[in-house]
């Protein structure tokens, strides 16, 4: 009994969080010991006014602009270029989940020698990594979804093999984080919808995710709470600041309480990914309820805890089944893959990739490359019910 009471527990890096507190990144990065930062950034930001502000409060920064959704190797390549030939000395991660993975591992391979996928989390593989050359990074997200600001890691699309993979060191973390709601008003209500409920899914796959964890199914109970309260509210209004505070603040529970693990959803929301080129965040929404039918009898007891918390008229897993749906129809999201083109022509290799992918080992309910094909087809065509266990 008691070797299921163990547990290794991390939590986050120093959090300044408040509108309007864009104005101390200067103060951030020499908090952090950064004299020559590389502003790192998605390509839809890098000619915004608020990319434009912060290299103006940064003596001695200079700019990557090129990074876009699903960030690939070549990405990384590409910042690391600017990187060493600038001498630069820190990295400022400013932008969405893709912006802040790729400013990550820039500043993580900006000392190394070794080729990246070296450092894919496998093992100890990260032992590999030589600490002094992981450079400093301060983040700052304007979306709330991936929570890539307090996680160890990025997710890095191998462009030669179409796999997502995970690169890791505990020393990858930024040294502060800024959460500025105010940086996230000028999201569209459909950004603000798929990210939101990319948070929604780590909360959700963490919770439910096997593993003696209380301190991180807390945080994920509270994220789930946040979340079904503010996102609405936050996609029916930009400018709603306190809607916005809450959703990044829950994107950043998210991504703490998943360090316990995730599970069906991110295990084939990966490869679908990398294979269809779909946003992350609205891909997990898609497939969220397809995974929890067939988890459904393993998360039964859980499910009833959610629904008390998120205060459900209707409880259990019904009750909680049908709040995800009508969350996303109210949001907008698509039911199947299908409306965001996605087809079942490859489902044998998203099956066999999601069976590998480091997520499938915290599904409650042990899965294979069949059963995630079976639920990826499901997720596909539309159809609930034949993503059942029993199907």
């Amino acid at each position: 009994m008691s070797s299921s009471l163990r547990g290794n527990w991390n939590y986050p890096t120093t959090i300044w969080a408040g509108p309007g507190r864009i104005a101390e990144l200067g103060a951030a990065c020499a908090a952090a010991g950064i004299k020559r930062p590389l502003l790192v950034t998605d390509e839809g930001l890098r000619a915004s006014p608020m990319i434009e502000s912060a290299l103006g409060a940064l003596a001695g920064a200079a700019l990557f602009g090129a990074v876009r959704g699903n960030p690939a190797s070549s990405h990384v390549e590409a910042g690391l270029r600017v990187y060493r030939d600038g001498g630069h000395d820190g990295v400022v991660a400013f932008g969405g989940g893709s912006a802040l993975d790729v400013g990550k591992v820039v500043a993580f391979m900006s000392g190394q020698t070794r080729p990246l996928w070296d450092f894919e989390d496998v093992g100890d593989w990260w032992t590999r990594a030589d600490p002094a050359g992981i450079a400093p990074v301060v983040a700052v997200p304007t979306t709330a979804g991936t929570g890539s600001e307090v996680g160890r890691a990025g997710v890095i699309l191998n462009e030669e093999t179409h796999q997502k993979k995970i690169i890791f060191h505990p020393k990858m973390m930024p040294r502060i984080v800024i959460l500025d709601a105010e940086l996230t008003v000028g999201l569209p209500p459909s950004v603000t919808a798929a990210t939101g409920l990319d948070a929604f899914v780590h909360c959700f796959e963490a919770f439910c995710a096997p593993g003696f964890h209380p301190l991180a199914d807390g945080v994920a109970l509270e994220g789930l709470r946040l979340i079904n309260r503010y996102l609405p509210r936050a996609c029916a209004d930009g400018g709603d600041i306190e809607a916005r505070a809450h959703m990044l603040a829950a994107a950043s529970m998210g991504a703490t309480a998943f360090q316990k693990g995730l599970g069906g959803v991110h295990a084939i929301a990966h490869p679908v990914g990398s294979w269809f080129n779909t946003h992350h965040g609205l891909t997990n929404a898609v497939i969220l309820p397809y995974v929890m039918t067939f988890n459904r009898h393993a998360i039964a007891e859980k499910a009833q805890v959610i629904a008390r918390v998120l205060g459900l008229q209707e409880h259990g897993f019904e009750g909680l089944l049908a709040r995800v749906l009508e969350l996303r129809r109210e949001l907008g999201i698509p039911h199947s893959l299908s409306k965001i083109n996605v087809g079942a022509d490859k489902a044998a290799i998203i099956g066999r990739e999601a069976a590998i992918d480091p997520s499938a080992g915290g599904n409650p309910v042990p899965v294979d490359a069949a059963i995630l094909e079976r639920i990826f087809r499901a997720a596909v065509a539309g159809e609930l019910d034949a993503a059942a266990r029993d199907a």
